[in-house]
């Protein structure tokens, strides 16, 4: 028997990377999807292809950054699936840069998206995850163990993101509803297309990850409700360290930078010979 046959999954940001590569490992393992995102004609074409492929998908084109919007979206995956068994918090917006030269506007979607509407979701989805004893997995992210400079805002809503996260797992503990997070370092998905540049040079000192590596993170979490999944494991716990003891990440932070300034050329490198 597949683990999570006869179940109805909801995945926001679902039309591509992590999003979609956790639609496809769900659908295989048995799960009805219900995708979201903004995207009409992706989201719908990717739902064409499941379909095609013989699992169960329906496209719900949603900007869950409008908020107004959310309580349509679930109740839609709840008809759709007769219930709702798991909710994926996947989709993540960045706007990079000095806190002073990103627009007000842009701020405020990073914070909507990222960090307000997993938690609104979660809100509106509970009753239906509590009649099923089923689980949310928050996507989050290293930068969510250690600030990024030039990504001040994106960091908080993921340290927000991971808080909300174990708050709300001790919460829901005795009601059977598992509440876990993945947090990953770099993912190479499209979120880095178009400003490679102005990605930190931190962010590349660890090793890059596949969107499906990531996506097979969430299925574990989904699966036996571990509170939290890293990739690569040991640059989360030297996150955490340089987080706790400040004097050693200062040490640290050259060498770290470093590495990832090479690092960021080659990946560089590889895009454009690819291209």
């Amino acid at each position: 028997m597949r683990r999570f046959d006869g179940q109805t999954a909801l995945i926001t940001g679902a039309s591509s990377g992590i999003g979609e590569a956790s639609a496809w490992r769900l659908a295989r393992e048995g799960a009805r999807v219900v995708l979201a995102a903004r995207g009409r004609e992706r989201l719908e074409a990717l739902a064409g292809r499941m379909r095609e492929a013989g699992h169960e998908a329906e496209a719900v084109p949603t900007d869950v950054g409008d908020l107004g919007a959310l309580a349509g979206l679930v109740a839609r995956a709840v008809e759709l699936g007769g219930g709702l068994d798991l909710l994926v918090n996947n989709a993540g917006v960045n706007h990079r840069g000095e806190l002073e030269r990103i627009a007000p506007e842009q701020l405020a979607q990073i914070v909507q998206v990222n960090l307000a509407a997993p938690i609104v979701l979660t809100r509106l989805a509970l009753p239906h995850l509590r009649a099923r004893r089923g689980a949310v997995v928050n996507v989050a992210s290293l930068a969510g163990r250690i600030p990024v400079v030039h990504e001040a805002t994106y960091s908080a809503t993921k340290f927000g993101l991971r808080a909300f996260t174990f708050a709300l797992a001790e919460e829901l503990r005795e009601a059977g509803v598992r509440v876990t997070v993945v947090s990953p370092g770099p993912v190479d998905t499209g979120f880095f297309d178009g400003h490679l540049e102005e990605v930190p040079d931190l962010v590349f000192s660890q090793p890059m990850s596949t969107a499906d590596e990531i996506a097979e993170l969430v299925i574990e979490c989904a699966a036996d409700g571990r509170v939290e999944r890293m990739r690569p494991r040991l640059g989360g716990y030297l996150a955490t360290l340089g987080y706790l003891l400040p004097s050693l990440r200062r040490v640290l932070l050259p060498t770290l930078e470093r590495k990832g300034r090479a690092a960021k050329a080659r990946y560089i490198a590889s895009r454009r010979g690819a291209s």
